[in-house]
């Protein structure tokens, strides 16, 4: 190697050391293009390359690296370099490569005579493979303690934490928390204490705030957020684990009430993990601007985040049907989330669908698919009892009650939701609970709670700059008692006003925007929750309660 090659290596190996990733992949890479480098300043540049988001020229390092070590009859650390290999082709979509390099490694594995370390990196992929792609939870995890337990064995603690957090996914999506939150805790007790490599620690990071969220465990991501931040600011120049760092901070901040943050956190995860051609996380991100220009009423701004994150590969759902719900367009907003939940078999994941199933299933007039939502959801919620799934699911209880005519039942439930989303600071959705609140007091005909409801809900909505929401509880203000001591929903209030005008269903579906059959189903509701069967009776009632 050259002097300027001695020089740039020396610089390469010296900035890593620093944690200052820009830097060191530069100089890394001038050092191997002088004349090349040996195994181990190659696995140095393949983790600079991955840090800084350059995928491909990890994975050609990393391929080199192996070939050494082989050559040398390295084979622990070949093994090693194989493991990250198919970890990066995975991400990327390449799993055809991967697989063959997981057959190729594992056949050097088989013809030794005795355990080591390299057995437990062919097993990580074996257990993710068991549990994420064969839904074998069980073996997967029986896997993954195997390769925990070689870890330990030969001192090698990324393997330990990569290990405990598939032991913790496989309990999560069984549904035993306790265990599952367990194993997670011990892993990022290592990954927080500075015991993993940096690939390690970020991949750890990640996956486990995912699952945290995934069950709204909502504290736990937070303060899991929170380390993987002081991580990530001690990374100088890193920018894979970053952009994924921003979308979790995105969406604690949004929870939390901190919307301009948020929103500027998600666009600049999407700036960064665009370059860094992650399509998942990337999809995440975009998704996640999405929700918060729904939530703010920036409607264009919504449909292209939305539309990018399904150009990434990731389903904007149940954002885009609560969205399309807001626009008016009940019936494309039932198809869609209707088709979400259908093709949807994890259980955390229909968690995360069915609140919005139920609201848009209302919405609607389909209070028997709804009361299925309900049901389905307090199941779910009963599993894995974090606070926000309990809220959610509580929520929806009370506003099916209120819909079916049992406002007074429908009070307990809602008054949970409430007392849970402030517990958790959550003010968005703890106004949006309160609205519900409102509308039940106002069916039972205590009109002044409802109005101190309404107001509180209003103060958050107009705090947050929730565009939609707020113009929603203004409208709902100005509705006088009558109409909501039969329990109208807002849009059956909307189909009854029009009949009374001597509108057919064809005109009102028309004025609304919606299907005939929806109108349909809205107006035997209306029959229903008034107590009438015809019209005419329907409009005596409206003119009576001066909703016309």
């Amino acid at each position: 190697m050259s002097a300027i090659g001695e020089g740039a290596l020396v610089l390469g190996r010296e900035a890593a050391g620093r944690w200052e990733w820009a830097e060191a992949y530069a100089a890394l890479s001038e050092a191997d293009a002088s004349a090349g480098m040996g195994p181990s300043d190659l696995e140095l540049l393949a983790t600079a390359a991955h840090l800084m988001g350059h995928v491909r020229d990890s994975i050609g390092a990393l391929q080199r690296a192996y070939q050494l070590r082989i050559d040398a009859g390295d084979v622990q650390q070949g093994v090693r370099c194989a493991f990250w290999l198919s970890y990066h082709l995975i991400n990327n979509g390449d799993f055809g490569q991967a697989e063959g390099w997981l057959a190729r490694v594992g056949r050097v594995v088989d013809v030794m005579r005795e355990e080591t370390v390299a057995l437990a990196y062919v097993l990580l992929p074996r257990a993710f493979q068991q549990a994420a792609i064969a839904g074998d939870y069980a073996g997967g995890r029986a896997t993954a303690a195997r390769a925990a337990e070689l870890g330990r064995r030969f001192g090698d603690r990324d393997v330990v934490a990569l290990a405990l957090n598939i032991e913790g996914r496989t309990f999560l999506a069984e549904g035993r928390v306790r265990e599952g939150l367990a194993a997670l805790d011990e892993a990022m007790v290592a990954v927080v204490a500075g015991e993993v490599t940096a690939p390690a620690a970020g991949t750890v990071y990640c996956s486990v705030i995912e699952a945290c969220e995934e069950i709204s465990e909502l504290r736990r991501a937070h303060e899991w957020t929170a380390a993987l931040t002081q991580w990530c600011d001690r990374q100088h120049g890193m920018v894979t684990f970053t952009g994924q760092c921003l979308v979790h901070r995105a969406t604690i901040k949004q929870v939390h009430g901190d919307w301009p943050e948020a929103l500027i956190e998600a666009q600049q995860a999407c700036e960064r993990l665009a370059v860094a051609a992650d399509r998942n996380a990337t999809g995440a991100a975009m998704y996640r601007l999405g929700e918060l220009h729904r939530c703010r009423g920036d409607s264009e701004g919504a449909t292209e985040a939305y539309r990018q994150a399904g150009e990434w590969g990731y389903d904007p759902q149940p954002g885009l049907a609560l969205f399309w719900l807001t626009a008016g367009r009940t019936e494309p907003a039932v198809a869609a989330i209707t088709r979400a939940v259908d093709e949807t078999t994890e259980r955390a994941r229909r968690g995360k669908l069915l609140p919005a199933f139920v609201e848009v299933m209302l919405a609607a007039g389909d209070l028997d698919a709804a009361r299925r939502g309900v049901d389905e959801l307090a199941e779910i919620a009963g599993i894995y009892d974090t606070p926000a799934m309990t809220a959610e699911a509580s929520l929806a209880r009370g506003a099916v009650l209120l819909a079916g005519g049992d406002a007074r039942a429908a009070l307990v439930p809602l008054r949970e939701s409430v007392k849970l989303w402030r517990a958790l600071d959550a003010p968005y959705d703890e106004a949006q609970a309160r609205v519900v609140v409102a509308l039940t007091c106002r069916a039972v005909g205590d009109e002044d709670t409802a109005a101190s409801e309404f107001e509180a809900a209003r103060a958050v909505f107009r705090r947050l700059g929730a565009a939609p929401a707020l113009t929603r509880v203004e409208t709902l203000l100005t509705t006088r008692s009558g109409a909501g001591s039969s329990g109208l929903s807002h849009r059956e209030l909307e189909v009854l006003r029009l009949l009374a005008t001597g509108k057919t269903n064809r005109a009102i579906a028309d004025e609304l925007v919606l299907a005939v059959r929806t109108v349909d189903r809205h107006v035997s509701n209306v029959f229903t929750k008034l107590g009438v069967s015809s019209r005419a009776a329907a409009t005596a009632y409206a003119y009576e309660h001066d909703l016309v």
